[in-house]
């Protein structure tokens, strides 16, 4: 699964990298955050790892969230956890028990990272000072982001400017189908773009122009700020369930909430207030 650097914690003068593979969990480097007790990054991990209450506690964590975790093996470690002979790595950890909660690659952006809730499990084992060093850059990153997302993350300054004018008086109406049909679903679709079509305007490109014999251009050209903003997002979301393995039916219905959520959000939003936007007289 493709790995998407989403951003860096700033913590005391540490740079600690943050991914995610789906937008939704993510992963903070364990390696960047023992760096703060050790120039031996490894050596702490595996120090932390081989304690029985941290065994514990990923093996919890797994149990919660991954239903092809090892519980027989994890058995073994948790009662071998501890004492003097017990070593533990993340790689060893992942191999032997299946976890998810831990990833380590090797590379140019190599190290282990963690699962958000282990990371932060790890930097009060580090040090409780730095824990709040960490959540504190944390949660202005995470405000950030809300902040980008709650305004349909970039709006476009020149197609603002280009339909402004025309889509104003549209904002109000119902710009997206609330319910797709069973058939709309179950539908094989021959390319991604009517799919999106399909959940965001509720026909596809040739429905719409059987519809509108007499409209110049296609049905994305008569998009208002909003649909074109959805869409862009739509688009990322996509590629991201392509590579998840989802079905069309699946994704279908997935965008679909994702449309609905994001045009509610903005049909609730004064146009003129949003970054970018100038009125044309």
């Amino acid at each position: 699964m493709t790995r998407i650097i989403k951003d860096t914690i700033h913590a005391n003068g540490i740079d600690i990298g943050i991914y995610t593979t789906d937008f939704e969990n993510e992963f903070i480097s364990l390696t960047d955050i023992a760096r703060y007790k050790s120039d031996e990054p490894k050596d702490v991990i595996k120090n932390w790892m081989r304690s029985k209450d941290t065994i514990e506690f990923l093996g919890l964590w797994e149990q919660l969230h991954n239903s092809s975790f090892k519980g027989v093996e994890f058995d073994a470690f948790k009662n071998q956890a501890g004492s003097n002979a017990f070593t533990m790595s993340p790689s060893k950890w992942i191999d032997t028990t299946n976890a998810i909660g831990m990833v380590s690659k090797s590379g140019r952006y190599g190290g282990t990272f963690a699962h958000s809730d282990i990371a932060f499990e790890f930097a009060s084992w580090v040090s409780p000072e730095f824990k709040l060093y960490i959540i504190k850059d944390y949660k202005r990153l995470k405000t950030e982001e809300n902040g980008r997302l709650s305004l349909g993350w970039n709006l476009n300054r020149e197609i603002s400017k280009l339909n402004y004018r025309v889509h104003t008086d549209s904002i109000k109406e119902n710009l997206f189908p609330k319910v797709l049909t069973p058939e709309q679903i179950s539908f094989t679709y021959a390319s991604e773009a009517d799919l999106l079509n399909t959940v965001l305007f509720g026909m596809t490109a040739k429905e719409w122009r059987d519809s509108n014999p007499n409209e110049k251009g296609n049905i994305r050209d008569m998009a208002t700020i909003y649909q074109l903003l959805v869409l862009a997002n739509m688009e990322s979301y996509n590629a991201i369930l392509i590579k998840q393995g989802k079905t069309q039916a699946e994704r279908m219905q997935l965008l679909h909430e994702l449309a609905v959520q994001q045009m509610t959000t903005l049909s609730s939003l004064e146009l003129s207030n949003l970054p970018g936007i100038e009125k044309i007289n």
